[in-house]
């Protein structure tokens, strides 16, 4: 089977990093490289790469402008998760979203609390606009290695369900 998945498609994967510092140029985006190198690995092939500051409004449109011009099947987020009055990845998806996907973010988060108790922490979303689905990540590369990794294979089944065809 390879890199296909069950239904013969190879998924689209769009990356979108929210991080100010790195939009400025006074910092080097490691977690949007790191996705596409699991993602790849993984069979995904990476249809776009994004990186913007923490802006709610530019998220969103990012978001829209993905899903709404079919230009993937998935949106892997990074950064903007946290506690900071910056952080808007989770509030940009959500005012994307068609519909809610809350398995993806609490088993990401049950599954890091194995690793820190800082999981607790994570505003992350999960959702779902046209035949897009949309998964907020964490900014750290750690974090982003240990959840990826997780849920990468798991996707593809949901996927499958998304994009299929009546």
């Amino acid at each position: 089977m390879g890199n296909e998945a069950p239904s013969g498609r190879v998924y689209r994967v769009s990356i979108i990093t929210a991080s100010d510092r790195c939009a400025r140029g006074e910092g080097i985006d490691r977690s949007g490289p790191l996705i596409r190198q699991i993602a790849e690995a993984a069979g995904y092939a990476v249809s776009g790469y994004t990186l913007l500051p923490d802006d709610r409004g530019g998220l969103e449109a990012e978001m829209r402008r993905i899903c709404d011009g079919n230009l993937a099947d998935l949106i892997l987020t990074t950064g903007g998760t946290g506690f900071s009055p910056r952080d808007q990845m989770p509030e940009a998806t959500l005012a994307a979203a068609e519909r809610l996907v809350p398995g993806i973010p609490e088993a990401l988060r049950q599954y890091s609390m194995g690793v820190t108790k800082r999981a607790m922490l994570s505003r992350a979303a999960a959702a779902i606009r046209g035949r897009t689905l949309i998964v907020n990540l964490p900014g750290s590369p750690k974090a982003v290695r240990e959840q990826l990794s997780f849920i990468i294979d798991e996707l593809r089944h949901g996927l499958d369900m998304l994009t299929r065809t009546c």
